[in-house]
């Protein structure tokens, strides 16, 4: 007699991207600026750090986040910006951000 299974087996056609585990399809959203193409990017594949254009602050490797580019199909890898969750999502209420040096003043 074989063993129980505890779990029930994943059939390959459920899994639509087995060689990148953490990362969601690609999907357009309607924004004020025009079509963008959203993937969620979950913690475990986040290996890298990034800069992220919303708040001009580092996105750490392990930190869920948000890649987006044009939708129009004129853009290219080098047009994909990752985000915070937050900060994408409050883009549109956000103020666009000024990138200042460490020693730079912060008033005036």
């Amino acid at each position: 007699m074989s063993p129980r299974r505890n779990r029930p087996r994943r059939r390959d056609a459920e899994d639509p991207r087995p060689d990148r585990p953490g990362i969601t399809e690609d999907r357009v959203q309607q924004w004020q600026d025009g079509e963008w193409m959203v993937r969620n990017i979950f913690g475990q594949a986040a290996v890298k750090i990034y800069r992220c254009p919303g708040c001009m602050g580092d996105i750490r490797p392990g930190v869920a986040h948000v890649v987006a580019w044009p939708a129009d199909g004129y853009g290219d890898e080098s047009d994909r910006r990752h985000w915070h969750t937050g900060c994408w999502r409050a883009r549109d209420r956000r103020a666009p951000g000024v990138e200042r040096s460490r020693n730079a003043p912060r008033y005036g």
